[in-house]
């Protein structure tokens, strides 16, 4: 799935409430791709700026790569690392870090939308992982279905909110 689907997957559950609550969601659903990713693009502005121009088109390609983009995905994106830092920050604030679930969404929407081809998604690293051949992301039926999946989410989200007047003060998000 692109980095900002799965931020608004990421974020639509803590829409509801608060801006704060919101923005954590939007970040850590982004926060796999970003954290193994976003480094890449800051250290190649070049092809990531001929990216932007319409010059080139689809993922870099992995022979560009350097190897740490592969180390910081398979932590990125692994259930049981996520589910270490799940309990660790659980035990160290003594509740549950709930929108720490939007990583886990992150990883769980990427299982069936990617395939062995360009990163497959290693959900159990760093034991061994059955690979699934998913429908890839960027399919444009499977875009234009996500996207309206998450306009439906949020216009639900939204009005569920307004008709139990759930974390709304008159000024719009509470804190």
């Amino acid at each position: 799935m692109d980095v900002l689907a799965h931020g608004l997957w990421g974020g639509v559950a803590f829409y509801p409430h608060g801006a704060k609550r919101f923005a954590a969601g939007l970040a850590l659903g982004m926060a796999p791709d970003l954290l193994s990713f976003g480094l890449f693009h800051v250290s190649h502005p070049g092809w990531l700026s001929l990216r932007l121009a319409g010059q080139i088109s689809g993922p870099p390609p992995l022979s560009i790569l350097p190897e740490f983009v592969f180390h910081a995905y398979n932590l990125t994106h692994s259930l049981v690392v996520w589910a270490a830092l799940f309990a660790l920050i659980w035990a160290l604030r003594k509740r549950p870090p709930w929108v720490f679930l939007a990583w886990s969404l992150h990883i769980v929407c990427d299982i069936p939308t990617h395939n062995s081809a360009y990163f497959p998604t290693p959900y159990l690293w760093p034991f061994p992982t059955p690979l699934v051949e998913g429908i890839l992301w960027a399919t444009p039926w499977f875009m234009i279905t996500n996207y309206s999946a998450l306009l439906a989410a949020y216009l639900g989200v939204a009005l569920l909110a307004r008709k139990l007047n759930l974390g709304r003060t008159e000024g719009g998000f509470s804190g």
